[in-house]
């Protein structure tokens, strides 16, 4: 499997994590390339878009053109994960015109919803398709004000929704790779059959090829 994490801002290395830990538990050979510029997603079966600032990230994603292969690599039914500010950049509407919307997910969004940094906080999730509650890790958290009628909410925190599923798009509002739970990769990007929730704390750090 070759998966593409999206490399010009966030938790690229904990997200490679999640996905060796995942792949190893599997028997799945991965190679993982950061995506810093065009001409690499198309080669990819799966893709990453992590957190950082929204409105960096979406400008970087357009003045590389890796936004134009992200709509292909969406089009063709491919999987994508996009966590906290992956999740702003995906939505229809992220109610700030400061970010260049793709477009692949049909929320409305409010951007730092749960407050500021000093707000953080964890919390365990019931999410759709996982046996038992995930460890939400929530760092100036989106909030998803509307979905779409093709949007289906996967988990949702004191009645609003944080984690979303449009085709082959997963979005959530928390940071799933800041845990040693993988739960949400492979229920994102491998299949809807999720592992046990006790993985591995010493899994092997993973090489990120250059």
């Amino acid at each position: 499997m070759h998966v593409g994490v999206i490399a010009v801002q966030g938790d690229v290395s904990e997200h490679a994590a999640a996905i060796r830990r995942v792949a190893a538990a599997r028997g799945v050979d991965t190679e993982i390339t950061p995506i810093r510029e065009a001409g690499l997603v198309d080669d990819c079966d799966v893709l990453l878009m992590p957190g950082g600032e929204s409105t960096t990230i979406s400008r970087l994603l357009a003045d590389e053109g890796i936004d134009e292969e992200t709509h292909a690599h969406v089009d063709s039914g491919k999987p994508i994960l996009a966590t906290c500010a992956g999740l702003i950049v995906a939505a229809r509407d992220p109610q700030d015109e400061r970010v260049q919307s793709l477009d692949i997910l049909d929320i409305t969004v409010d951007r730092n919803a749960f407050g500021r940094q000093k707000d953080s906080f964890e919390a365990p999730l019931d999410i759709d398709g996982l046996d038992e509650p995930f460890p939400a890790v929530f760092i100036r958290a989106p909030l998803v004000e509307s979905v779409g009628e093709d949007v289906e909410v996967l988990a949702d925190w004191e009645g609003s929704p944080v984690a979303v599923r449009q085709g082959s798009v997963v979005a959530t509002s928390f940071h799933p790779e800041l845990t040693e739970d993988s739960r949400l990769h492979e229920l994102a990007l491998f299949d809807d059959q999720p592992a046990a929730a006790d993985q591995p704390a010493d899994a092997d750090t993973p090489e990120v090829s250059q």
